[in-house]
């Protein structure tokens, strides 16, 4: 139960909370004696060994697994008392002093959401951005699209670029030699020289070559500059298919018409998520630029250490840490701030996300993606520890939605 409560800041408040002794032995007795019933104790019948053996051999890990369970149960009923929003979970500022038959007292710090007053959401504007798009865009989709299925077949022309080749080569004297090597033209790890030789051969034909392999190369023939007899053994070209009806049948659409419409429906959407990002932005922006208010400091400590993660990934080592702090503090900042107006404005409009709800976003992004609806929750399970953040991301996402529909809209750029 509760026993204190101090306001540290606008944000943080620390309790000071008590475990009666009544309640914490009532259940170490009760979880002693399930114990005993389940013992299995050489020299005792099964069940029947004396209580204060099974105190003796069991007592310490009964007591720590009764305290992990009642410390939250009294924490969480404590926290109902102060009557706070915790943003954070507890600090516990002392080590435990747990002492059998006596009252337990902790003593924890947490991040609480500030009161936001006066919180006005009222008078919101975006700009109405058009979306319009042309054919070239569906053409551009569907040449893609044609890439992505493109095989490669052997041909008798000259090798060009990108071109797979098998060869055979050797060196003079003894450096060494390979057969049925296969290489794409113009690419790793094979020397650029190489490539370049073998422009203009054609399949069935032998050539001499003056190769230089570089010191870095992962190749036997490393830092050596040897005279190359190759044989070109076969030569196939990316051969991409033709955009047409039997294309589209193949994708499993009617026909070309049908595949392009759904190409325009897609572009469609595509767009419109754009811009409604665009519009989130700036309500965002224009409700975080009208709301000043202190930000709990471990909140923000938790969004700088993501968005530091990330950059310093995308660097791959080459910015440091400290600078990258101070570069993405008023970013950690400001998307703090905007998450805890989104929450109480959620609260205020009565905004939740159901399981339903939940189940079609995860479906959508599985045929967004192309992936099964399990992969899609193994990802944000594997990279969150759970689904509450993309939940959370959701419910962020539903308040944006129902305060565009209520903002006044104002002529924009087209997209």
């Amino acid at each position: 139960m509760l026993k204190e409560q101090v306001e540290l800041s606008a944000t943080k408040r620390r309790l000071r909370i008590e475990i009666p002794a009544e309640a914490l032995e009532s259940e170490i007795q009760k979880s002693l004696r399930e114990v005993q019933r389940r013992s299995n104790i050489p020299g005792f019948r099964p069940g029947k060994a004396p209580m204060s053996l099974i105190e003796k051999k069991f007592g310490k890990n009964v007591e720590s697994e009764v305290l992990e369970k009642a410390i939250p149960t009294f924490y969480a009923e404590a926290v109902k008392e102060a009557g706070i929003t915790p943003l954070s979970g507890p600090e516990l500022e002392d080590s435990l002093d747990f002492k059998r038959n006596e009252p337990l007292s902790l003593t924890v710090t947490v991040d609480v959401r500030p009161k936001v007053e006066p919180l006005s959401y009222s008078g919101l504007t975006v700009k109405d951005v058009p979306i319009e798009f042309s054919e070239e865009e569906v053409d551009r989709v569907l040449r893609n699209l044609a890439e992505e299925r493109a095989s490669y077949e052997s041909v008798d022309s000259g090798i060009e670029n990108g071109d797979l080749v098998t060869l055979d080569y050797s060196a003079r004297g003894d450096e060494g030699s390979a057969k049925d090597v296969v290489l794409k033209v113009g690419s790793a790890p094979y020397p650029e020289e190489l490539s370049k030789s073998l422009l203009g051969h054609k399949q069935g034909e032998e050539f001499v070559a003056e190769v230089e392999f570089p010191e870095d190369s992962p190749l036997p023939l490393a830092g050596k500059k040897p005279t190359l007899t190759i044989v070109v053994k076969d030569v196939k070209r990316r051969v991409s298919e033709h955009i047409d009806d039997e294309f589209a049948k193949d994708l499993g659409y009617e026909g070309l018409d049908a595949l392009r419409e759904r190409v325009r429906q897609n572009i469609l959407a595509s767009k419109t998520r754009h811009t409604d990002r665009l519009k989130e932005g700036e309500i965002l922006n224009q409700l975080v630029e009208s709301h000043v208010f202190e930000v709990p400091e471990g909140m923000v400590n938790a969004e700088l250490e993501g968005l530091v993660s990330e950059a310093v990934a995308a660097s791959r080592g080459e910015q440091k840490e400290e600078d990258l702090r101070e570069q993405f503090k008023p970013k950690a900042e400001k998307g703090v701030r905007a998450s805890i107006l989104l929450d109480l404005i959620g609260e205020k409009e009565g905004v939740s996300v159901s399981d339903e709800e939940m189940k079609e976003e995860i479906l959508s992004l599985a045929q967004r993606f192309q992936v099964t609806p399990e992969n899609i929750m193994k990802y944000h399970v594997a990279r969150d520890g759970s689904l509450d953040k993309f939940r959370r991301g959701l419910y962020e996402r539903k308040v944006l939605k129902n305060l565009l529909a209520g903002a006044t809209v104002t002529q924009g750029d087209q997209a």
